[in-house]
């Protein structure tokens, strides 16, 4: 098989997630634990950072990746979804994983898969904890791809758990309440093993607390603890609140021996981009007319990336835009502004939401813009309307993003 015909083959494996939702979740661990076994357990052989939580976890990965090679460390770094190419998910030193790994980890294992009837993202998450463990890796920050308890990355014992925030997303599968989804992330934390809460949040507090004291595990909430902040590459104003989080992981990771000088967490922060290749978060892709890309999706996202969008001085606003269907779209309706242009489109994916019924739902609410085919053709056509003291948002969902970066 072919790098392409490989990646065809897993994302064709039992329902993923990316494309399909609801259907591609899985209720416990007894797959990834048996496909550990068969690969001869490599997440054990390697040292990790397990980091969850409903916003702000990419880029808290990503930071902390970059920090720790700004220090000389061997950094694998597994995140999810990816924007353009499987191989994005997979990453030392800012390296993609070769085609060849992944075709050849595939050709190897693939009766096994079959027979145990594995998912696209437990196959991906073996091959990560595969190639790390093969290359012999100092350390792999590990981004939890859905929740926490049952996520297939929760077989690690990491040297910190990190969990950045708690939102309501995927509400139907971790819960409709924000301390029901905290019980889910909370399930990262492992015994004696200490963990970083980012915000502090009246409704979830307790619930971490309690998990904590249950594992023995000391819990440092970073809001509190951290009142010198960095510059970063990453310009998003959100992303004050990461930096913070990432700062209090580092000073565990420093307590533990880890040698990170002050000078590698600031040129780690102001390199994430370099370092890393994190793309699609407030990401400016032009200027004349400004385009700014954003791969925030919900409420709590949406609500910081608003806020920075208004603060743009521009001459007219234009918003291309589009979600997947199970969007909770009265949740995130009123921090869209009026005073825009929007361009509704469908995500190219199972999931995508019928761009008319965006429209539709949009134009009940009294906000302007019109429907396109594609996410490209949106793009072009805002492009096309916007004068050069314009702002174009593209953002929505992380698969529209996907489609222009």
């Amino acid at each position: 098989m072919t790098y392409q015909d490989t990646v065809n083959w897993m994302f064709s494996q039992l329902p993923m997630y990316q494309q399909q939702g609801k259907t591609a979740f899985k209720v416990d661990l007894s797959n990834t634990v048996i496909l550990a076994k068969h690969l001869k357990n490599p997440e054990t052989k390697i040292k990790t950072i397990h980091v969850a939580g409903t916003n702000g976890k990419g880029s808290t990965s990503h930071m902390l990746a970059s920090i720790l090679q700004e220090a000389g460390y061997t950094v694998g770094l597994y995140t999810s979804p990816h924007l353009k190419d499987f191989r994005e998910r997979i990453k030392i030193n800012g390296k993609e994983v070769s085609k060849q790994f992944v075709i050849g980890f595939i050709k190897r294992n693939k009766t096994f898969f079959e027979k145990h009837s594995l998912s696209f993202f437990e196959m991906t998450v073996g091959m990560a904890f595969d190639y790390f463990a093969k290359q012999k890796v100092d350390i792999a920050i590990i981004e939890v791809g859905l929740g926490g308890r049952l996520d297939s990355t929760n077989i690690i014992t990491p040297e910190v758990s990190v969990i950045t925030n708690i939102g309501l997303d995927h509400t139907q599968f971790l819960g409709n309440t924000l301390p029901a989804i905290a019980e889910e992330k909370g399930g990262i934390i492992k015994k004696n093993i200490p963990v970083v809460i980012g915000e502090t949040q009246d409704e979830t507090k307790t619930v971490f607390n309690r998990i904590a004291a249950e594992a023995s595990s000391k819990i440092y909430y970073a809001d509190q603890l951290v009142s010198q902040i960095f510059k970063s590459d990453l310009k998003g104003s959100y992303q004050e609140k990461n930096i913070k989080t990432v700062l209090q992981t580092i000073t565990l990771l420093q307590k533990q021996g880890w040698k990170i000088t002050s000078n590698h967490i600031k040129e780690g922060l102001l390199k994430v981009v370099q370092n890393t290749g994190l793309k699609g978060r407030w990401q400016t892709l032009q200027d004349d007319p400004k385009v700014i890309c954003d791969t925030a999706h919900n409420k709590e996202g949406l609500a910081y990336v608003m806020k920075q969008l208004h603060e743009e001085d521009c001459d007219a606003l234009h918003i291309v835009f589009g979600v997947v269907n199970d969007k909770d779209l009265d949740s995130i309706i009123a921090l869209l502004p009026k005073k825009a242009t929007y361009y509704f489109c469908k995500p190219n994916i199972p999931r995508g939401k019928n761009a008319e019924e965006l429209f539709s739902y949009f134009k009940e609410k009294n906000y302007v813009g019109n429907v396109y085919n594609s996410v490209n053709e949106a793009y072009k056509q805002a492009l096309k309307s916007a004068g050069k003291d314009d702002v174009i948002y593209v953002g929505g969902s992380t698969f529209v993003v996907a489609e222009i970066i």
